[in-house]
């Protein structure tokens, strides 16, 4: 049955009012909602706020290296350390690595940008950062709904965004509702704020719909591949940053990796890998796996254990690719805009500081009894903010590493190095981008094959048994999350014409080519393997696969990430 057909059959959904929704429960939505609530009882007003959570708790999704610069959140709640945040390890060193195929090269300190320095910031799980942000926005009164998927965008007969529609529960693979269908709710609102992540499913029909990005530079991504180990105690150094350039990476790709020592002999650490790339034989994970074995890696995590395992895409476009946050209705905060500081490796400061000017924005205009307008207000906050100096002075960033890596850690050195030193405190250039990375592969003909090692199972690792333990789970008896415009493409032109890179790109095991009976082929999508990292979205040379929105609490469960 059509969506249609569903809603003629079982409608009207029920509608809940509120005067602001919020979509995604990370550090931007989160933000949002306990801003706008600090600011109704710092008046003496009342306002209602819901947040939807597509996982099936406030972190379950949140995936990040992550050092956290706590400046956001030290606006937000000037007693984080009294309320119990968990940033209990603070940063005591940073290592930038220059690697070749055996040896390392530390930069010495005072020759580092910095964008790389460290201090006062702290080795965090953000998971465990969102899943107390969310306790904290209960405590203040925020509604929030765990484990369902905002599906639908609603608009008003004006065209302003009216609110946003969970999805249906309970239709089978064949579409057809089945024993435990459950229609979904609307949830309307004066203001309806996305915060998604990068790549919001909705998001991007939003700023669509709406020409949010006409004038601006596509926006970049890359994909981060992250795990967790336990360390034999000898090894923990808590407090260690490492950021490493160079290999695995060719000259013309952009990565690279990080490792963060963390409290209790844990070490998070993983490999970016810039979507931008051309060569089709490339495996962001395979990239990530080779990486480990380097010896100033391996050093850190040999005769440890791996206990998590994550995938998730990143904004890298920075300001020359951030879109109009504002539309009839609404506004977009956070990586769902596009605000990471990919210099830094850092985002989830500027999803609390976008978070929070989006609420004071929301505050203004819900007293002074406006709705479904433009929250003007917000983008002209931004721009007299320190996240928009700190994210003008890294804008060309990406642009420089698109020409290739010496290219780019150069300009990076004298944009946030030398300049600085010179008073100079922006540069005075901008580079433009104008190619999105789907247009950026090569044909498979033109490209030297890659040949990846095989997994030992003690440092490296497979898809499968990577997938396994980041407890991803989606309802086998549900429509694909993950469908294609023409199902005819993934045979007639990327597996032709670019040896099926959608096999390699995902670091799920989703997608694979299968042969039929009569020797064709076919591709065959396991979507019960997806991690919601978005690459596929974001990489498909055709730009065929579209990601949806799966029931509620689908996806992985991460754990400590």
């Amino acid at each position: 049955m059509t969506h249609e057909e569903i809603l003629a059959q079982f409608g009207p959904r029920e509608a809940m009012e509120y005067d602001v929704v919020v979509v995604g429960g990370g550090p931007g939505g989160l933000s949002t909602a306990i801003r706008l609530k600090q600011l109704a009882a710092e008046k003496g007003k009342e306002v209602s706020v819901v947040v939807l959570e597509k996982g099936g708790e406030p972190g379950a999704h949140i995936l990040s290296g992550a050092v956290m610069d706590p400046i956001a959140l030290t606006e937000l709640f000037p007693n984080w350390k009294e309320l119990g945040a968990p940033l209990n390890q603070p940063v005591t060193g940073d290592d930038v690595l220059f690697l070749s195929g055996t040896s390392a090269r530390r930069t010495p300190n005072v020759f580092v940008p910095d964008c790389f320095h460290n201090e006062g910031n702290y080795v965090i799980s953000l998971g465990l950062v969102t899943k107390w942000l969310g306790e904290q926005a209960e405590a203040l009164g925020v509604e929030i709904f765990p484990g369902f998927t905002a599906a639908e965008v609603l608009y008003n007969e004006d065209g302003s965004v009216k609110g946003v529609a969970t999805g249906n529960m309970g239709i089978g693979k064949n579409g057809e509702p089945t024993d435990s269908f459950q229609l979904g709710m609307e949830l309307r609102a004066r203001y309806t704020v996305f915060a998604e992540g990068a790549r919001g499913h909705l998001g991007k029909q939003i700023i669509t719909k709406f020409k949010l990005d006409e004038g601006k530079d596509p926006q970049s991504y890359a994909i981060g591949v992250k795990e967790l180990w336990e360390v034999p105690a000898d090894k923990a150094q808590p407090g260690r940053v490492v950021h490493t350039a160079g290999w695995p990476m060719d000259n013309r790709t952009y990565g690279g990796g990080f490792l963060y020592h963390a409290e209790d002999n844990r070490v998070t650490l993983g490999f970016v890998t810039g979507l931008d790339y051309q060569n089709p034989w490339l495996s962001p994970f395979e990239e990530m796996q080779r990486w480990k074995t380097h010896p100033a890696i391996r050093k850190h995590i040999e005769g440890g254990k791996r206990i998590g395992y994550g995938a998730r895409a990143i904004t890298a476009g920075g300001l020359l690719s951030l879109p109009k946050t504002v539309f009839p209705g609404g506004a977009l905060v956070g990586c769902d805009a596009g605000y990471l500081n990919a210099s830094r490796i850092k985002g989830s400061h500027a999803a609390i500081k976008t978070g929070m000017l989006a609420a004071e924005a929301l505050y203004d205009a819900l007293a002074a009894g406006r709705s479904h307008d433009e929250l003007t207000a917000y983008p002209a906050a931004f721009e007299q903010s320190w996240l928009h100096t700190e994210l003008k002075r890294s804008r060309n960033f990406k642009q420089w590493f698109k020409k290739g890596n010496l290219v780019g850690a150069l300009m990076t050195g004298i944009e946030q190095w030398l300049l600085p030193k010179l008073g100079i405190k922006s540069p005075p250039w901008t580079i433009r981008n104008a190619i999105p990375d789907h247009a950026k592969l090569k044909p498979a003909a033109d490209c030297q094959p890659i040949s990846y090692p095989k997994p030992d199972g003690k440092l490296t690792f497979d898809r499968l048994s990577s997938v396994f333990i980041s407890n991803t789970n989606h309802a086998e008896d549900q429509p694909a999350h993950l469908t294609l415009k023409d199902a005819s493409v993934p045979v007639s032109i990327n597996l032709a014409k670019y040896a099926g890179p959608e096999s390699r790109y995902c670091p799920a095991g989703v997608y694979e080519f299968v042969k039929n009976a009569d020797n064709s082929d076919r591709l065959q999508i396991n979507a019960q393997n997806c991690v919601h990292c978005k690459t596929c979205d974001i990489k498909d040379p055709t730009q065929n696969i579209v990601w949806v929105t799966p029931e509620g609490g689908g996806g992985p469960n991460y754990s400590g990430m």
